[in-house]
């Protein structure tokens, strides 16, 4: 009898944890924050979102957003319509993420690599800008744009703008049984609906992302909320919590080499950031020749926190390109 009651209460448990799931999921993932048109990139079976604006003969800039549970191109919202008007911009969702195909694939670093730069190689030597550890995938797959040897391995690039550029957010080394149970269909996503929970995502904001959590407004809390929680949503992410997003790529040393090829490079770094510490920006800079900006009172997000400065400082570093 006991075993029967038990049996039924975990039922009763698992239907309650399935409707519960239900209940959470969104249809349709929300349109970007950016003005431009929607354009899609078929890639490996998959549609990869971009959204495009400005004049295609100005030179080329493209945007990769920042990799975690909630991550889309909505990241440049406050920047993406003032850089049109000396640029042709383009911003993509990742695989993965925002508007882009979301297939249940066991995601990597290398995976990430390779849609980087097939992405870049559509374009003439486009300028780039990437936050987080998207800018190792840059560095990973950036070859200088003029001629030098070994340029034709990867996606040649006129120019470098990365935003507290990393290759770890995740656990070193990764855990297997970390992506399989976000995965799992039922645990799993109740798992990821509490890790992209309003609740959360405002905490990771407050603690990690803004130094000023004002700036991650209510109406962009429901947006991070409402792209994590479509079909799919869990996947990327799942790899990302578990450390298999994390890159293998000696950032300093590939960032040294496109600075000596001559492709002007520039970090940018908030003062208050932890979660990847101004001191590992400095030794990034160092190790690379390439030249650090630091913005005070700020943390991961300075071109959110302050667009105007984050703008100033876009135009210093592609005068050279």
């Amino acid at each position: 009898m006991k075993l029967r009651t038990l049996a039924s209460a975990a039922a009763v448990g698992v239907g309650a944890t399935v409707g519960l799931n239900g209940r959470l999921r969104v249809d349709e993932p929300p349109e970007p924050p950016l003005p431009g048109d929607r354009e899609t990139f078929r890639w490996r079976g998959m549609d990869v979102a971009y959204t495009e604006a400005g004049d295609p003969d100005d030179p080329t800039l493209v945007l990769f957003h920042g990799v975690n549970a909630a991550g889309s191109a909505g990241e440049w919202r406050e920047v993406f319509g003032d850089l049109t008007a000396d640029h042709h911009v383009v911003a993509p969702d990742l695989p993965g993420y925002g508007r882009s195909d979301r297939p249940a694939l066991r995601y990597s670093a290398a995976l990430y690599e390779d849609f980087v730069c097939d992405f870049l190689a559509r374009y003439d030597a486009p300028r780039v800008v990437a936050s987080s550890l998207s800018a190792a995938y840059v560095a990973s797959a950036a070859t200088p744009a003029d001629g030098t040897p070994g340029a034709d391995e990867g996606a040649p690039v006129s120019g470098l703008l990365l935003v507290c550029p990393t290759t770890t957010a995740g656990p070193s080394p990764p855990k297997p049984w970390l992506r399989e149970l976000i995965r799992s269909p039922v645990a799993g996503e109740a798992l990821f609906n509490l890790i992209t929970s309003k609740p959360a995502i405002r905490y990771f904001n407050a603690d990690h992302a803004y130094a000023d959590p004002s700036n991650a407004t209510a109406e962009w809390t429901d947006f991070e909320w409402r792209t994590s929680h479509v079909p799919g949503a869990r996947y990327a992410a799942a790899s990302f919590v578990s450390g298999y997003l994390n890159s293998e790529v000696d950032l300093g040393a590939e960032l040294a080499g496109l600075v000596d090829a001559d492709v002007p490079t520039t970090i940018v770094w908030g003062r208050e950031a932890d979660v990847s510490p101004l001191s590992d920006g400095r030794d990034l800079a160092d190790a690379s020749d390439a030249r650090l900006v630091v913005f005070d009172r700020a943390k991961l997000l300075p071109h959110v926190e302050f667009p105007n400065q984050f703008l100033e400082a876009a135009r210093e570093a592609f005068a050279e390109a």
